[in-house]
């Protein structure tokens, strides 16, 4: 099994690491920084290196308990010593995007009763899918601007687990139109203090501030009771 030091530490840039298993260009660590494709949020890349050569990594996903970091060359051993460093840039993108999605979806919620449908995160812009029946884009501008009041609050944010019964007792602890699965039996927590409360496996930053200011780039309405919103960070 594979340990998840971004479940932990979201601003962990390098770390240490052995090789377990290995399929090609295929490497499985004891531990890793490196986030998995997953929930929306895309996969982290960078480099492994061993006794000075650097092994770039193009993907990571999650492979039953373990994660898998594909290469672009073959060589490493298992019982190799690496030297993990994610490419911090993307990584830093991701967590401000990230941690704004979930102001924004919060707001949404609060103001109409939507859940999430789906999303998407990505560097130069991201989607968030609501169910909502009414498509108002001066109303969607309005809930932009809140979101951005509660980022300037600069609010602290916490990262922590909940036992599964405990944590679902949380008013809407997850806004997911689709509910979490009954096999997990703990939830990784992430607070917005005295804003939001969300269960959440990703990446996010400490603070609301580090955000920025989101900016809606379009908004659209994709079939009944589904509107799409894309947003990009100033």
């Amino acid at each position: 099994m594979t340990e998840l030091i971004y479940m932990i530490d979201c601003y962990a840039k390098e770390f240490d690491a052995t090789i377990t298993k290995v399929d090609g260009k295929f490497v499985v660590l004891d531990k890793t920084a490196f986030y998995p494709q997953g929930g929306g949020q895309p996969t982290d890349t960078g480099k492994l290196i061993k006794d000075g050569e650097e092994y770039t990594v193009v993907f990571a996903k999650k492979k039953g308990p373990d994660v898998s970091h594909e290469v672009d060359k073959e060589g490493l051993q298992i019982g190799d010593a690496v030297h993990g460093i994610i490419d911090w840039d993307k990584r830093y993108v991701l967590m401000r995007m990230h941690t704004a999605a979930h102001i924004l979806s919060e707001v949404f919620h609060k103001e109409t009763g939507a859940l999430i449908t789906g999303n998407q995160l990505n560097i130069d812009k991201s989607r968030i899918d609501f169910s909502l029946e009414n498509f108002d884009r001066e109303k969607i501008n309005e809930y932009v601007a809140k979101a951005n009041e509660i980022i300037n609050k600069d609010l602290p944010i916490k990262i922590y687990t909940l036992p599964r019964e405990e944590a679902m007792k949380l008013p809407s602890v997850t806004k997911l139109a689709n509910v979490l699965p009954p096999a997990v039996k703990e939830l990784r927590i992430v607070e917005i203090e005295g804003f939001d409360v969300q269960a959440d496996g990703g990446t996010h930053v400490k603070s609301t501030k580090e955000v920025g200011e989101i900016e809606v780039v379009s908004a659209e309405n994709k079939g009944k009771n589904n509107r799409r919103v894309y947003f990009k960070l100033k």
